[in-house]
């Protein structure tokens, strides 16, 4: 049986992003506390994959995560797209009108800010992981308490959902990647999307030079991201995301691309997560 690493616990969005992409695949999930312990339970051979969040359609890239591929030279086999749906939970025979403090992350109470509105006294409190919330709600058996967190979180801690889609922005996507450590041997070639990281020269019309390659290729990139590189202040690295529909061109660019930066590597080739 599989062994996924995840960040978060049981009922987070890594949890769902693994139950969904691996399907009736059976597996286990390593829980881990941060982005750096699961690249660690890679690199460590305590799991053989792990799931990984990379961006979201509202707020962006996580570039702290990209920094962690490139720095441990992770291997990108898979993504997949969650929508993000937020639900308020209670212990069963709680009523919303009984609920006097919400816990949940941050970004969860600030995504379901129009429905606290509603509700002027409710504490909100902050907590550390949706999933988090929902399960110290069930272990401490905390009534008048409620958690934002997935439906899924709700199931694996018994919980009353009180309020479904809280959300205010119901288009609100997840970007996971499926990653696997630097020794990692993907057998398949059955692959249509590509992830590159690459640093360019410090002259005038390098990144231009580069879209260019793109263009005349007749490649269609969904992605480019800048990030810092931390120890060369104001420099930066790229990183682009290419959907591949014709091999030989394909080959043409990375050759082209490897003439013309100063570092190039490929992070992953799999299959694109969602249909453009």
């Amino acid at each position: 049986m599989k062994k996924i690493a995840i960040q978060g616990i049981k009922g987070c969005f890594h949890h769902i992003a693994a139950l969904e992409y691996f399907d009736k695949d059976p597996f286990e999930i390593l829980e881990c506390s941060s982005f750096k312990k699961l690249i660690e339970a890679l690199i460590l051979d305590k799991v053989k994959l792990g799931i990984m969040a990379i961006e979201n359609s509202i707020a962006g890239s996580i570039l702290s995560n990209y920094n962690l591929l490139s720095d441990y030279n992770i291997k990108v086999l898979g993504e997949i797209y969650m929508p993000i749906e937020q639900h308020l939970m209670a212990l069963p025979g709680q009523k919303i009108n009984t609920i006097h403090e919400v816990f949940s992350h941050p970004v969860a109470l600030q995504q379901c800010a129009e429905f606290l509105h509603k509700y002027p006294h409710i504490k909100i409190s902050e907590y550390t992981d949706t999933a988090e919330a929902a399960h110290d709600i069930m272990k401490k058996r905390l009534t008048c308490v409620g958690a934002i967190a997935s439906l899924q979180a709700a199931q694996e801690y018994g919980l009353e959902v009180l309020a479904e889609n809280i959300h205010s922005i119901p288009n609100n996507y997840t970007r996971f990647f499926i990653i696997g450590p630097p020794n990692f041997r993907q057998i398949t070639n059955e692959f249509d999307k590509a992830s590159f990281k690459f640093n360019l020269p410090d002259k005038t019309g390098s990144l231009a030079g580069l879209l260019n390659i793109i263009t005349e290729e007749n490649m269609n990139m969904t992605k480019i991201q800048s990030v810092p590189i931390i120890e060369k202040p104001w420099e930066y690295s790229f990183y682009i995301d290419l959907i591949i529909k014709d091999r030989d061109a394909y080959e043409r660019i990375k050759f082209r691309f490897k003439k013309q930066m100063c570092e190039f590597s490929i992070l992953g080739q799999y299959k694109n997560g969602r249909s453009l």
